[in-house]
């Protein structure tokens, strides 16, 4: 599992890293899909593939604790999706994310 293959230190410094490395689109979690922000394409947990996941904790703020994960597509299209975890997590989005698998290096 490629959980923090690079230590970054903030989420941006993530989010800009792996942009430039082909993670460009924004996702969304609605109605049990991931929605891709720019043009609305939608993928259920099995079209899905985590390759990375970073996770943050907030130094000063508990509030500031997030997870990113980079994820592949399976009609190629890679992007990010940020989800907060503990009490700030969303039990629905949490659940989904279970579902997909995450490569192995």
């Amino acid at each position: 599992m490629k959980i923090h293959q690079q230590n970054y230190e903030t989420l941006s410094e993530a989010m800009n890293s792996l942009k430039e490395q082909g993670f460009t689109y924004e996702f969304d979690f609605k109605n049990a899909h991931l929605i891709k922000q720019q043009n609305n394409g939608e993928f259920k947990a099995h079209q899905l593939k985590i390759v990375e996941i970073h996770r943050f904790e907030g130094m000063t703020n508990p509030d500031d604790s997030a997870i990113l994960y980079a994820i592949q597509c399976e009609d190629g299209s890679k992007g990010l999706l940020v989800d907060a975890y503990g009490v700030y997590a969303d039990p629905e989005k949490t659940a989904f994310i279970d579902q997909i698998e995450i490569l192995s290096e």
